[in-house]
């Protein structure tokens, strides 16, 4: 996997290079979550390239959250915890405008096969067997979001009730320790829709109230897509908030 001088002439500049090499690695599982990356000097005499085309790669996988700089410390493959839930995937707050971290509560689960839409949003066969669960969070003992979450069964092949009803953080915590998929980023679409029946009484609101309506797909590395979510939020006490571009001058 090392050297790429050669693999650069007349194509992609060399740190975008050392990027997908990195990017490999990680899908490998060479470095595991939470691990320390080796020195950008010893990265650079591995793939035979200046210390600033490693420093310009990893800079990438910093921003696109893949990676993590701890100062005077290294860099490390990103955990997923409690924390980075709240700041990338989590955006409701309270009129205070304090995120604070949900309860969670497993409603069901099951098997199924993809219809063809759900198939095209996960880069799966129509009709592959996919698993399904549902999920409610609470915020201060209020419901506010209803989950319907939908992933490749291939994926996550002995992923069952009891493992996501006991599992010790979040359900992107669990898909990166148990299965080494790690989420670096979601696409989300918004709109408001009122309240059918079922998700009325789940969320504590009056069939036809109006819900904002969260459609999210999760993807992992090189833009593979691991999780289709459907978000039914009850925004009566809570606001969604994307404060877009915090953090980028760190």
């Amino acid at each position: 996997m090392d050297p790429v001088v050669s693999e650069g002439l007349g194509q992609s500049p060399l740190y975008k290079i050392v990027k997908n090499r990195l990017l490999q690695g990680l899908m490998a599982g060479e470095w595991a979550r939470g691990e320390a990356l080796p020195s950008e000097a010893r990265l650079a005499k591995r793939f035979e390239v200046s210390i600033g085309t490693v420093r310009k790669a990893i800079d990438e996988l910093v921003a696109e959250k893949i990676l993590v700089r701890h100062q005077g410390k290294g860099t490390f493959v990103a955990v997923h915890n409690e924390d980075r839930t709240l700041y990338y995937f989590f955006h409701l707050v309270g009129p205070d405008g304090l995120k604070r971290f949900p309860t969670s509560e497993l409603l069901g689960f099951g098997r199924a096969r993809a219809d063809a839409a759900l198939a095209e949003r996960l880069g799966i066969a129509r009709n592959a067997p996919v698993l399904w669960f549902r999920n409610l969070l609470k915020l201060q003992a209020h419901p506010v979001v209803f989950d319907h979450i939908t992933v490749p069964q291939a994926l996550f092949p002995d992923l069952d009730e009891p493992t996501l009803r006991h599992r010790e953080s979040t359900i992107y915590a669990l898909y990166q320790s148990r299965y080494g998929i790690n989420v670096i980023r979601a696409q989300e679409r918004l709109r408001a829709r009122p309240c059918d029946p079922e998700a009325a009484s789940i969320l504590g609101l009056a069939p036809g109230a109006p819900i904002l309506e969260i459609h999210r797909v999760a993807y992992t590395y090189n833009d593979v897509p691991v999780e289709v979510r459907l978000s039914k939020v009850n925004t009566e006490r809570h606001d969604y908030l994307n404060d877009m571009g915090k953090g980028l001058g760190r």
